[in-house]
């Protein structure tokens, strides 16, 4: 019965400890750039898409197609590393315990 309550508190104690974390990663911001820098997408680790920035000399009325890729894979590279950052932060917090992956 005292191996339950430890293992009980463990948990809650982990619990906590996500919670804070998760709180913390969603003001967290990571930024992504495409176009050798020409776009930057910023955003929370929680998915939050905060900012674009397009670099005037990347605005081509003839070429909308490419500027709106480069936006596209700034905003999709700024999510996606916002969530790695997350599972890693995340991660650790669950390291040694078997524990399966939380959705994100």
């Amino acid at each position: 019965m005292a191996n339950m309550m430890k293992m009980l508190k463990q948990a809650q104690a982990m619990q906590g400890k996500m919670q804070k974390l998760q709180d913390e990663l969603a003001e967290r911001e990571v930024e992504f750039t495409s176009g050798g820098g020409m776009v930057k997408a910023v955003a929370t680790c929680d998915g939050s898409v905060k900012k674009v920035t397009i670099d005037p000399k990347v605005v081509d009325p003839d070429d909308v197609d490419m500027l709106e890729d480069l936006v596209l894979t700034a905003v999709q590279g700024a999510v996606n590393l916002g969530k790695e950052t997350m599972s890693e932060e995340m991660g650790a917090i669950t390291k040694g315990m078997n524990i399966p992956d939380m959705p994100m």
